[in-house]
């Protein structure tokens, strides 16, 4: 079962990048290729009935399982990158996290007003209080 093959090859990172995080360090699972091929197939079976025009990835592990996604259903991705990585007009969210803030951006041109659109981000950390 993936879910199972998962567990085994994720590794836990604690104290990263500061004491109390336990960071999911997926590098393990990247060099697995058939493992990523089954994870790209379970998430396709998850939304391929959405009727999806584009998958977002937020840099920059969403990067990774993002555009495999993407090419996989045929649709386009879009990068979400860190402040100050777009080259163009961009919009930004800033939010919190648990050890400090972070601003996200997205080209102004990103997909038209009413797209539905699927953001991919990594395995979240953390366990921290």
């Amino acid at each position: 079962m993936l879910e199972e093959k998962l567990k085994h090859i994720i590794r836990d990172v604690y104290d990263f990048p500061k004491p109390g995080i336990v960071f999911k360090d997926i590098t393990p699972l990247l060099q697995n290729a058939q493992l990523c091929e089954e994870m790209v197939d379970a998430f396709v079976e998850q939304v391929k009935d959405c009727k999806l025009d584009a998958v977002a990835g937020i840099e920059s592990r969403g990067f990774l399982f993002g555009m495999m996604l993407a090419n996989r259903l045929k649709i386009p991705f879009v990068p979400i990158r860190k402040q100050g990585k777009l080259p163009f007009h961009t919009i930004s969210e800033s939010y919190a996290l648990e050890y400090g803030q972070a601003t996200i951006e997205i080209h102004e041109d990103a997909f038209p007003k009413g797209s539905r659109i699927l953001i991919h981000d990594d395995l979240l950390a953390t366990g921290a209080l």
